[in-house]
């Protein structure tokens, strides 16, 4: 993304619920753990010889919060796979998210669902976010859905996407969950100059992942609407 610099727009990324069960395991000095669940947005997308191309969101999350909470012992566990989707997502939830007894779990969703839609009804993904977001909501966890990437494939099928997105806020608002506008966030850093092309892996052929610096900033940007929840949660 040369000569362009990527503006966090935490106005527009801002959470509309605080984060009372992370900041509580904050305040404890306690270690906490943040779970991120999802597909390769989460895991991160090997390169042909096997390692991590791009490093993903959860360790750059990781040395954020730690930054943000200097002394306190956070961890973000990444529970990603790649090409999967809410529904095997959910039927890992027991031993990938519950097991591990986060302060927050961030559920990545969505992507998959428009990326490889014959194999995705949307019902069932709208079925699978209610079912996991009513699990979550018994336990002492705050949640954090995050919704699609904006890149050289989603925008070449935005009606699906933007449906896409439409569901997941719409299961987010019921249950009373944050979401993390990352569709939206990415629209705007396309108004802002940087092309779709600037935010798409430039060795990803299904041009379907985001770029190295479309991760940090996006992760920047996540770890200042988290930061900024704390601060509402104090």
């Amino acid at each position: 993304m040369p000569d362009v610099p990527c503006d966090l727009h935490l106005d527009l990324v801002e959470f509309k619920y605080s984060l009372p069960h992370l900041a509580e395991s904050l305040k404890q000095q306690r270690k906490t753990r943040v779970v991120a669940i999802g597909s390769s947005s989460t895991a991160g997308e090997p390169s042909q010889n096997g390692e991590v191309k791009i490093v993903p969101f959860p360790h750059r999350l990781e040395l954020a919060l730690r930054k943000h909470s200097y002394g306190r012992m956070i961890d973000v566990l990444n529970r990603g796979i790649g090409g999967q989707e809410a529904p095997q997502e959910l039927s890992r939830f027991e031993s990938d998210v519950i097991a591990e007894a986060p302060a927050l779990v961030i559920w990545q969703v969505g992507t998959n669902a428009v990326y490889r839609a014959i194999d995705y009804n949307p019902e069932e993904i709208s079925a699978a976010l209610a079912a996991g977001l009513d699990w979550l909501a018994a336990l002492p966890i705050d949640v954090v859905l995050m919704d699609l990437q904006y890149t050289t494939f989603i925008d070449a099928n935005l009606a699906p996407a933007n449906k896409m997105v439409g569901r997941i806020a719409a299961a987010a608002e019921k249950a009373q969950v944050n979401v993390f506008r990352r569709f939206d966030l990415m629209v705007q850093w396309v108004k802002d100059g940087i092309t779709v092309a600037d935010m798409t892996d430039p060795q990803d052929t299904s041009k379907l992942h985001m770029s190295e610096r479309a991760t940090d900033c996006m992760t920047r940007s996540l770890g200042g609407a988290i930061a900024d929840a704390l601060s509402a949660a104090v």
